[in-house]
């Protein structure tokens, strides 16, 4: 028998119910922290198969573009994305996907030819397509590095102002539609990217005009010279020789041929009405039109050039100083032996 016994305290309801809910809560832990650990073991996981995953794509990418020198569609796409580099000028990156833009809206009518075209002359045609569309890329970078050292922009209403340029040339107004399906059977181009083509000939043409004192006072001379002559244009071109360059059709040519403009612009004029200077469609220059005799669709006309240089010749220093590095290299042609 014993003497003493333990006081037992009678519980309240709320005491109970507090003490099951430890008991319940109890028994869980040890499922909720093996639970946790799972969970951060997948989340590890997860993030080093997606690691692996995308280090396997960007080294495929990186081999397609620098390493073959793959072109296709989908590279293009994905560098459109992703912004990387196919050059530098001057210490700017060149866009891949403005080199693979140009060079792809180049080869897209000899592809489409190519039944016609043995596969030779098609290897040659694609290599050069390949080195115009880099330089390009490049002097069209440069360009907006100079537009921006200098304050020069180009806005979406300017953009808008030379497509529809584009779009009557030759004096026939054409439905956006139409044009745009024009673009993309010829060039492969959907509007966004014929925009971004434009956008960038609008900043090199306008760098241009701003750096090329030499052709801005030439064009002031000939606007002197038509003036005081009574629009002689062949005048002109003797008293200025090769520093501006004359051209006569020598006939009728259509007015939509492709010459920088001038048939599109003589078109609009009368017979023997001058244009006046206009910056040519490729910004390569000014040109002045004289129209000689027209049709409803041909134009017989004369013209004079004045040609920008200030431009290449800064890039071409950039060259020669070794300030323009290109990351990928360019196959040639392969040669059939026969050393022509």
């Amino acid at each position: 028998m014993k003497l003493f016994r333990k006081k037992v305290e009678k519980q309240t309801e709320q005491e109970k119910v507090n003490q099951r809910r430890e008991e319940v809560l109890a028994a869980g832990r040890k499922f909720k922290y093996p639970l946790q650990w799972t969970k951060h073991r997948i989340v590890i996981n997860t993030i080093l198969i997606s690691t692996i995953v995308v280090g396997i794509l960007a080294t495929a990418g990186w081999l397609a573009l620098y390493k073959f020198n793959m072109t296709d569609d989908m590279l293009y796409r994905i560098t459109k994305i992703v912004p990387v580099p196919v050059a530098s000028v001057d210490g700017i990156n060149v866009r891949f996907s403005d080199y693979l833009m140009l060079y792809l809206s180049s080869t897209n009518s000899i592809e489409r030819q190519s039944s016609t075209t043995d596969e030779e002359s098609l290897e040659v045609l694609h290599s050069q397509y390949m080195t115009t569309a880099l330089s390009e890329a490049e002097k069209y970078a440069y360009a907006e590095k100079i537009a921006k050292e200098q304050g020069i922009t180009v806005t979406d209403e300017e953009v808008t102002a030379e497509f529809d340029r584009h779009r009557n040339i030759g004096g026939i107004e054409r439905k956006e539609e139409s044009f745009l399906k024009v673009i993309e059977d010829n060039f492969g181009l959907n509007k966004s990217e014929y925009r971004r083509i434009l956008y960038l000939g609008l900043v090199r043409a306008k760098v241009e005009m701003a750096i090329d004192e030499n052709a801005n006072m030439l064009a002031n001379k000939v606007e002197s010279l038509l003036a005081g002559n009574g629009g002689d244009y062949t005048a002109v071109a003797n008293a200025l020789g090769d520093k501006i360059q004359y051209e006569e059709t020598a006939g009728m040519v259509s007015s939509q041929n492709i010459d920088g403009g001038r048939a599109s612009e003589a078109i609009k004029l009368e017979e023997g009405g001058q244009s006046g200077r206009f910056i040519s469609l490729n910004g390569d220059g000014y040109y002045f039109v004289k129209l000689i005799a027209k049709t409803e669709t041909e134009v017989n006309f004369v013209s004079i050039k004045v040609p920008f240089t200030e431009f290449e010749s800064r890039f071409a220093a950039l060259k020669d100083e070794g300030k323009v590095s290109e990351f990928i290299t360019i196959p040639a042609p392969e040669q059939d032996g026969t050393g022509e």
